[in-house]
């Protein structure tokens, strides 16, 4: 992973395979909620598949390099995908443990017969919700 001036560089490929990649097409074609994603670039690129697939390998042989590495995704599955991939981030970043540390609550101070004003005299936000 290249880090400069604080930032860090990670690449990630989500890798699909052929079958799951026809389904999601055929789904995107039957489904009206879906029929947005289907876009005339989809269209081509099917039609251009083993091109681009070429294409992707020689960009990955030339570009995936010891500091800057591609990691592949299996995104067959949507879902473990993005999971599977947020994992791997989150472990690629170095950080502090956060937690929060146990804290004990005093106990309350006794009002010894101290009044609040009364509401009438302060100027309260009007409550709408």
């Amino acid at each position: 992973m290249l880090v400069r001036s604080g930032i860090c560089l990670v690449k990630y490929w989500f890798s699909v395979n052929d079958e799951e990649q026809e389904k999601r097409f055929l789904e995107r074609m039957k489904n009206p909620i879906k029929r947005w994603k289907l876009s005339p670039m989809d269209i081509e690129s099917r039609e251009r598949w083993v091109e681009y697939s070429k294409a992707k390998d020689v960009m990955l042989k030339h570009t995936d390099k010891k500091l800057t590495p591609w990691f592949i995704v299996n995104a067959d599955n949507k879902k473990k995908a993005r999971l599977n991939c947020i994992a791997h981030l989150l472990r690629q970043i170095q950080y502090k443990d956060l937690r929060p540390v146990q804290i004990e609550l005093p106990p309350r101070q006794p009002d010894n017969g101290y009044v609040r004003p009364k509401k009438s005299k302060q100027h309260w936000v009007p409550e709408r919700y």
